[in-house]
């Protein structure tokens, strides 16, 4: 991409599209394309051809999408299926019609099985059953990236797709019902903290182990992808690293300086047991995370509690 090379940022204000934003403001990017979800539903066909018909974007970062944890994934099983296909679907086919150069497709971890052998490489997709409580988002992203290939081979268009593991950053949701662990997490701690409570519940055995990627790395990782990758398929894109839902607890304990008891609900669903992917492929072209675990944390949680606690 040029400087001045006219860009689509799909889901700007999310947490993956506001990283990639800040990452294209930094390297002076300077043609920037975004609309809010009220000025543009991309889950609505002719809103999107006629966006698309106006602007002629020449690269599209398609990170828009219905997001959530298990809690979210399993209640609103409709809702993660429809959205999410309906807006790549609009996005990926307008891209085509209206000739944009390169398409980036972000999709997520859970489209592997849920048993997939570990570390999990791109060639166990279809390889075996998904993990049920968030099958609905895994097969919508499956499509997308079966719907960039299917576009490439049909049309000739230049459509790559990205799976990022497990991400934490600016922006996330902190929403108990809805979140991720690692927010979910940081804010029980923080609040119980502030209310000294003794105690924190924590869903599941703690057991299952993640894997973990700050999103600064993820947008680092999609502007590298976007000038450097060309091929069908998906590509993983991890740290490599992984801890036990436990020792991420302890970890945001620490950072938090939360002094009370962990109770684990075992009675709560863990998920998938262990989900690390393989970053051979991306490694080897040349892209590899900076930021540690430890330090992304302390990072969000400065951010996100102190810093617009005490202004």
């Amino acid at each position: 991409m040029d400087k001045g090379s006219k860009i689509f940022i799909a889901g700007h204000r999310g947490m993956v599209g506001s990283a990639i934003l800040r990452k294209l403001e930094a390297e002076a990017y300077t043609n920037l394309v975004y609309k809010t979800s009220s000025d543009l539903d991309l889950r609505n066909q002719e809103q999107v051809a006629n966006f698309f018909s106006a602007e002629k974007p020449e690269y599209v970062f398609l990170a828009a999408a219905k997001v959530g944890g298990i809690l979210a994934n399993n209640t609103y099983r409709a809702e993660f299926l429809y959205d999410n296909l309906m807006i790549q679907n609009n996005v990926i086919h307008q891209s085509y019609v209206n000739g944009v150069t390169k398409l980036l497709f972000l999709g997520s971890s859970c489209i592997y099985p849920k048993f997939a052998e570990q570390p999990m490489r791109e060639d166990a997709l279809l390889t075996g059953l998904l993990e049920p409580t968030n099958e609905p988002y895994a097969i919508a992203k499956i499509a997308g990236i079966k719907m960039c290939d299917a576009y490439r081979d049909q049309y000739g268009c230049n459509n790559i797709s990205a799976m990022p593991t497990n991400l934490y950053g600016p922006n996330d949701n902190y929403d108990l019902k809805k979140s991720h662990v690692l927010p979910a997490l940081l804010r029980k701690f923080h609040e119980a903290k502030e209310n000294n409570v003794e105690q924190v519940e924590v869903w599941g055995s703690g057991a299952p182990l993640r894997e973990f990627l700050h999103v600064d790395d993820l947008a680092e990782a999609c502007l590298f992808l976007m000038n450097n990758y060309n091929e069908a398929g998906h590509i993983n894109v991890g740290s490599s690293s992984e801890v036990s839902i436990k020792e991420l607890a302890n970890i945001i304990k620490e950072v938090v300086g939360y002094e009370g008891d962990l109770i684990w609900d075992a009675s709560k669903p863990d998920g998938t047991p262990r989900k690390l992917m393989d970053n051979t492929k991306i490694n080897g072209l040349g892209w590899s995370p900076k930021i540690s675990l430890q330090e992304g944390i302390k990072s969000v949680y400065q951010e996100k509690f102190l810093v617009v606690n005490n202004s």
